[in-house]
């Protein structure tokens, strides 16, 4: 059995008890102790101190092997939660969500982020009271908040970075207005970047080099390389929607077309391409390319593809530069059908290099519309749970009031009203 002891005193302690039993499998102590190499006193401690932080509880007995049977412990996700905000152009969804990522209870509303940073955030508190009303949770138990918003952001301080689309948020100061009614760690990021990490926790561990594309209102990427999050220097890592799109020998486009990706493919532009009566006419909404495209319309489905074509003359590029091994497309549009990804994958295979795409799989979002909630989930769970970071959440549960254990939810897992977009 291999050791997965630490480099540092902390990880080497609460953090290697704890990493092994985030996987949900129930181990022993005499277990834990082989597996961290630690002294067996020094994990009892640990464990310990875990199960008094609402942390790991008794899963069971293992078989005995003459003796007393062993109790076994397990990562006990529902011990306290986390709320997740995934807020898009036009839409919002609040969820609650345990310490695994699994979605308690969810809001979801048109709300359009050009509001105002008091307006949307306000329904965010109003959303996360409701969540933990109708999972029957209570406002104590939650231990961080993680929020995921349609623009740059400076991820150290939580503060939108010069937002195109978020007029009057451009650094708001978004974790001190909510901490202001919700509390523990809040943690702020672009939309595209939490649906990649929503996209990883959806499809399993191990998933080391991920690409998430969203196509909507507007268009963006996000990058895990190495396992990390990519955000770049100023937080703009996966900006292609601003990428202007190389032009290919049998585009129809005319050669002087110099317009970025959003420009050509975003949701609001194939709306107006695919109007309905004449040029004069009103045009079409993104929901209603959407509706269109699942009705099986002929002209709308050209259209997308088109536009999935021009997505991969860039996602190509990509493909190349960062050599993942998973490409996830999703967004309104992108989870509207096949259409999007077949125009897509038909540029990708074929301008990518044969080594990048040996093994390249390219397929439609996993977790759907719960994928910016899930991962803004996460983006809290994995800073809290951290190597680096548990002995300080640790004795941040314990210096807070006493609360009892929380009680089981009344409320299955549920869809959100309309998805973020």
């Amino acid at each position: 059995m291999a050791s997965v002891r630490g480099n540092n005193a902390q990880e080497s302690s609460l953090g290697a008890v704890l990493q092994i039993l985030r996987d949900g499998r129930p181990r022993t102590k005499a277990e834990l102790t082989e597996l961290t190499e630690l002294a067996r006193s020094t994990v009892s401690a640990r464990v310990d101190t875990l199960l008094s932080a609402h942390l790991l509880a008794p899963a069971g007995e293992a078989p005995s092997t003459g003796g007393r049977p062993p109790k076994r412990l397990a990562f006990h996700p529902r011990g306290h939660v986390v709320i997740a905000a995934d807020l898009g152009a036009t839409k919002a969804m609040v969820a609650l969500c345990d310490l695994a990522g699994t979605v308690l209870a969810s809001v979801g509303a048109e709300m359009p982020i050009a509001e105002g940073p008091e307006r949307v955030l306000d329904w965010v508190v109003d959303a996360a009271r409701t969540c933990l009303r109708d999972a029957g949770r209570d406002m104590p138990e939650v231990v961080g908040v993680g929020v995921g918003v349609p623009g740059p952001v400076e991820h150290a301080t939580g503060r939108p970075n010069r937002p195109q689309i978020m007029p009057g948020w451009d650094g708001f100061d978004v974790p001190d207005y909510l901490g202001r009614h919700l509390p523990g760690r809040i943690l702020v990021d672009n939309d595209v970047n939490v649906a990649a990490l929503g996209e990883r926790a959806t499809i399993g561990p191990g998933l080391d080099d991920l690409l998430f594309v969203k196509v909507s209102t507007g268009i963006g990427a996000g990058i895990i390389a190495g396992g990390q999050l990519q955000r770049g220097a100023q937080g703009t890592a996966g900006d292609i929607g601003h990428v202007q799109v190389p032009r290919a020998a049998d585009s129809t486009r005319p050669p002087n077309d110099q317009r970025d990706l959003e420009a050509i493919a975003a949701g609001p532009v194939l709306a107006a391409a695919v109007q309905d009566g004449d040029s004069n006419g009103p045009a079409m909404t993104a929901a209603q390319v959407v509706a269109a495209l699942r009705r099986g319309d002929g002209r709308v489905f050209d259209a997308v593809r088109q536009a999935g074509r021009d997505v991969g003359e860039v996602v190509a590029l990509m493909v190349n530069v960062l050599n993942p091994s998973v490409i996830v497309v999703g967004g309104s549009i992108g989870n509207a059908g096949e259409a999007l990804i077949a125009g897509i994958r038909e540029v990708v295979y074929r301008r990518s290099t044969p080594l990048a795409t040996k093994d390249l799989l390219i397929s439609q979002s996993r977790a759907g519309d719960f994928g910016g909630a899930i991962g803004a989930a996460h983006m809290v769970i994995d800073d809290l749970l951290g190597p680096d970071q548990i002995e300080h959440f640790v004795n941040t549960l314990a210096a807070a009031p006493h609360r009892e254990a929380p009680r089981p939810s009344r409320s299955a897992p549920r869809s959100p009203a309309t998805p973020a977009a």
